[in-house]
This record gives structure tokens, sequence and C-alpha cells, in this order.
């Protein structure tokens, strides 16, 4: 039997999905695993679950993972791919298992643009629990930055919003800065008092740092009458139309009408002046700008990718889009769990 025209994978720091994609569109197989307990996404133990959801997805379309190759074609959009050094890397360990006759590799930003778009140019940004972004122009040419954390000038995500909103608390309780309802708010979340408490549990180990990327949520709660909170949500809207606005002036975009595409768990919110400090901070850098915070799954933009690849037209691209849903993807992360 021939194989599948596809093998689709996006990976980011919590969960991997993938799906087998005929040549018409059609989903032969979709799957979502939690991918928690590595090292991070530069390295080989993220890399790990990348294998096991690959195997579960040929398990899910009924067909043999050691049978080789499982698709003809594999587009990998995965976080940590960030330098050319990284995708040598990454490029050489996927050859290794031998999943498709031919290799793409992306990172997951490039994955997240075309999920959320049906041109194949833009820009797409995510902020999860860290934040990226990448381009490409109409003529293909493409715009990316390192994204590697603080070392490559980047701030913003869950992980940045929830230190800042711990720093600040901090300091309104001891009196070294403003008055902010974050005081009560930030160790609430931990079940604790004092935002002092939430600093000594996790200078002492019995709370890991980690841990304050659940806070965006509070801010975002907190910013409607909260100066505090605002200035925060203010700072990563800022670093978001910093890093877009850069994409689009690098890749000469001034003058197009550049879809913006919004995806990770940062923008899974309603507060709206948010959302209007980004639009007004982009349109001030290409006037015809178009915003769109992602309802996708970004393992569709690897699909579409693909597909883009193959010289798909446009009836398996949207065959593709109607079966590769949110709702798909949930059904086989609950199997995987019962399973583990």
């Amino acid at each position: 039997m021939n194989p599948p025209a596809v093998l689709a994978v996006d990976g980011g720091g919590s969960k991997v999905d993938a799906a087998l994609v005929a040549e018409d569109g059609t989903l032969v197989g979709a799957v979502r695993i939690r991918n928690t307990g590595h090292d991070g996404p530069h390295s080989y133990s993220y890399l790990d679950g990348v294998a096991v959801t690959v195997e579960a997805v040929c398990r899910e379309a009924g067909t043999d993972p050691d049978r080789r190759p499982v698709a003809r074609l594999g587009t990998y959009c995965l976080s940590g791919a960030d330098l050319p050094a990284d995708d040598r890397r990454i490029l050489r360990w996927v050859a290794k298992h031998g999943w498709t006759e031919d290799d793409v590799l992306r990172n997951d930003t490039f994955a997240i643009l075309r999920a959320g778009t049906d041109r194949t140019w833009g820009v797409g940004v995510v902020c999860g629990y860290g934040t990226n972004c990448s381009a490409v122009a109409p003529d293909g040419r493409t715009f990316r930055f390192p994204a590697i954390g603080d070392i490559s000038g980047d701030w913003g995500g869950g992980s940045d919003i929830g230190r800042l909103a711990l720093w600040y608390a901090a300091r309104a309780e001891d009196g070294r800065g403003d008055e902010t309802e974050l005081v009560q708010l930030v160790p609430s979340h931990f079940d604790l008092k004092r935002p002092r408490q939430v600093m000594e549990a996790i200078h002492l180990g019995r709370m890991d740092v980690d841990r304050l990327a659940e806070l965006p949520p509070v801010v975002f709660r907190a910013a409607a009458d909260d100066a505090v909170a605002r200035s925060i949500l203010d700072r990563q809207a800022d670093e978001i139309v910093a890093m877009a606005g850069t994409a689009i002036r690098r890749l000469r975009m001034t003058a197009l009408d550049v879809p913006v595409v919004l995806g990770g768990g940062i923008f899974h919110n309603d507060f709206a002046p948010f959302f209007d400090r980004i639009e007004e901070g982009l349109r001030r850098i290409a006037q015809d700008v178009r915003v769109t915070v992602l309802s996708a799954p970004p393992v569709a933009g690897a699909a579409l990718l693909g597909l883009d690849r193959m010289g798909a037209s446009e009836a398996p691209k949207a065959r593709l889009r109607a079966g590769l849903t949110h709702e798909r993807l949930a059904r086989t992360l609950s199997v995987a769990m019962r399973e583990d």
C-alpha cells in the first residue's frame, strides 16, 4: 500500500501534534501527546517526545510505525529549530529514523503562520511559555529570530510575564514599588498569603520556578483596574509589535496588507486593550496589516506546508482544514493519557 503523502509534526514545549495526510487532503491519522519532563526544546529528550508522537500517529492510522517510509514527505515544525546549527542537528536526527522520503524542517512559528492564513506568506508570532516570530515574503524570502532567551534579546511569554508579576508583587509588599493587586493575587494563585512566601518556596526548592508561567491569566484579570498589571501586558504587546514589525521591515512588506497571525496561550484571552495595542503598533509600521488570532491547530499549518510543497490545489487544503481540528486532536490526547 502506498504511504500517505505528508507526515506533519508540530512540536512545542508541552505537547507534540502529528498528522498523516493523503494527497487529496484526507486526514489519515492525527494525535496529540503531552511532551513534558524533557530538558527543553534544544535537547534530545524533547526529540524523544517527537518520536513517540510519530509512532502514535502511525498506530492511530492503522499502519505499522516500523514500516518505512510512513509518508512521502515530512514537514517538521519544531520549537528548538532556531539556529542553522539546530536545523542541522535536528535534520540528522530525523533522517536517522527514516520516517519519510523527503524531510522539511521549520521553526514552529512557520506552522502558526500557515495555519492562520490561506496565503503562503506573512508573519507568525508565538507567545506561550516563551515568544518567537518568523516571516515569509511573497517571493519566498524568510526571516526568523534566534529566540533562545534573554541572551538573544528576547522577552515575553508566560515565564517572563509570571516572573515580572512576582517581581512587582514582592516590591509592593516590602515598600520598594507601587501598590498593586498582584500582592494578593500572585500568592493566592499558589494557595499562599504573601509574595515573600512564593519567593521562599521557589528559593528553597519547595516550588518549581516554572510554575510562575501559570500567572498570565492572573495578570490579565487584574489589568482592567490595576496599573501595574496593565504595564506588564503593555510591555508584552510592545515586544510583539517589535518582533513582528522588525520582520515586516526586514522583508520589505510595509506597503502590503501583510497578515500577522498570533498563536499561543497568551493570546487566549478577551482583554481587548492588549490586542488593540498590538494592532495600533503594527499599523504604524504597515498601515494595511491584518492581525488575526489563530483558531486552527498549528499542526494544520505544518500539513499545509507539506501540501504546498507537493503542489496541491485548494480543494485538498480545504479538506485538510476541515478534518484537522482541535476537537479531533483532543480525542486522541484523552486516549493517550488513559494509556499512560
